[in-house]
C-alpha cells in the first residue's frame, strides 16, 4: 500500500520495497560506506544488481565522507543515476542528526542539479549503521520537506522502506 502527498508540486511517496528495483525512478540513492565499495544492505543490493561497472565508476569517487552525496551512472540498474551518501554511524558521527540531515539535502541538490525528475531514498542510517528508525525518519521528512521549496526539476521523492515496521514510522511523520 502506497501513501503519497504532495508539496509544491513536488509528489512525496512511501512504499514498502527493494530499493534496486525502482524502475519508474530516474535515481536512486546508496546508502553507500566510505569507500564506496559493495557492502551489506543496500549498498549490497544496488552494486550486486548494477553489476561490476558501479564499483568501477565509484573507485576514483573514494573515500567520501559522512552527509556527502556523489552520483554516477545506473549501470545495469533500471535507473540512470545512482546517488551514493554516507550516512553517520549513530554515537560514533558527530553531530549525527546535522550529517543524516545533510545526506538528503545534498542528495536533493545533486539531483536537481543533474535535472533528475525523481529520486528514490532508503532509510539512510537506519541498519547497519545504528540509527533509530523513529528518529532516522523525523529527520528525513523533515530534511526533504524543507529542501522542497529549492528544487526547480525533482517532481517525485519517493522513501522505498524495507520492513512494514519503517514505514509505519514514515507514514506517521508524513501526515
Amino acid at each position: 500500500m502506497e501513501n503519497n502527498r504532495q508539496q509544491q508540486g513536488i509528489s512525496i511517496e512511501l512504499i514498502r520495497g527493494d530499493i534496486a528495483n525502482q524502475p519508474d525512478i530516474c535515481a536512486i540513492v546508496n546508502a553507500a560506506n566510505a569507500r564506496l565499495r559493495i557492502g551489506g544492505g543496500v549498498a549490497g543490493a544496488i552494486h550486486r544488481s548494477a553489476g561490476p561497472g558501479l564499483q568501477e565508476e565509484c573507485r576514483p569517487l573514494a573515500p567520501i565522507r559522512p552527509g556527502q552525496a556523489v552520483i554516477t551512472g545506473g549501470h545495469n540498474l533500471p535507473n540512470d543515476y545512482v546517488i551514493h551518501c554516507l550516512g553517520p554511524v549513530y554515537g560514533v558521527d558527530k553531530p549525527e542528526e546535522k550529517l543524516l540531515s545533510a545526506c538528503y539535502r545534498n542528495a536533493l541538490k545533486l539531483a536537481d542539479q543533474h535535472k533528475i525528475p525523481s529520486i528514490a531514498f532508503p532509510a539512510i542510517s537506519a541498519g547497519a549503521f545504528g540509527y533509530p528508525v523513529n528518529e532516522a525518519a523525523a529527520i528525513a521528512m523533515k530534511t526533504i520537506q524543507n529542501t522542497i521549496p529549492e528544487l526547480k526539476h525533482l517532481k517525485r521523492i519517493r522513501m522505498v522502506l524495507f520492513s512494514e515496521q519503517d514505514l509505519q514510522m514514515f507514514r506517521t511523520l508524513c501526515q
